[in-house]
């Protein structure tokens, strides 16, 4: 199928860890280039070679490695990065981005579930980055199965898996109340459901928000 020249869009996926964003966003993106449309995947921290370098600093190592206030800084620079060198070029170009977690997980981890520092992620925001996606996918899940399939992954970036369920209950409520907060982009989908049922939902929350 022929790709699709249209106008760009800038989708992300949040949620707890372990709620299956990254199988998402390539579910997503398969549905979507089978339509014809042009699709970038990547994900926060990282999506950019400065941006990756930062994303092992801040999910390797002790869990007490950097206070809120020091990852809100890192973030913030490796999302500056993402977002002048992948993001705006694509949607320009009339793609898809697809992102796997952007600023709301900011608001969340370092925002509200580490320290009391939502005010000034929202400064921060408007003053180096300024962009707010298209459309959210919220992938709403139990706690507790979605840490168990974090943890199950024996990977090397557990830093935020290893400060344990009570920061995963506390993001989950603080993604729900997000999601009230920008009704406008939030779509709620269910994680608990099976995979092939959650693709379902996402892509058509998708292709609605692309005005098909």
């Amino acid at each position: 199928m022929t790709a699709q020249k249209s106008n760009g869009l800038f989708l992300t996926f949040e949620g707890i860890d372990g709620s299956g964003k990254s199988t998402q966003c390539k579910r997503l993106a398969a549905a979507l280039e089978a339509r014809g449309h042009d699709c970038v995947l990547t994900r926060e921290p990282g999506g950019s070679p400065g941006a990756e370098e930062i994303r092992r600093l801040v999910l390797e190592g002790d869990p007490d490695r950097w206070s809120a206030a020091t990852e809100l800084l890192l973030f913030t620079a490796a999302r500056r990065d993402h977002l002048e060198r992948l993001i705006d070029p694509s949607v320009a170009d009339g793609k898809v981005v697809i992102c796997d977690r952007y600023a709301d997980s900011t608001r969340m981890y370092q925002g509200l579930s580490r320290g009391d520092l939502r005010a000034t992620v929202d400064q921060l925001h408007e003053l180096m980055i300024g962009r707010e996606p298209d459309i959210t996918i919220l992938l709403d899940m139990d706690p507790s199965t979605g840490l168990a399939r974090a943890k199950g992954r024996q990977g090397h970036e557990e830093r935020f898996e290893d400060m344990g369920l009570q920061l995963q209950q506390k993001m989950r409520a603080g993604f729900l109340s997000l999601a009230q907060e920008f009704s406008h982009r939030f779509v709620i989908v269910n994680g608990d459901q099976p995979p092939e049922d959650v693709a379902a939902e996402v892509l058509t929350a998708t292709l609605k928000a692309m005005g098909h």
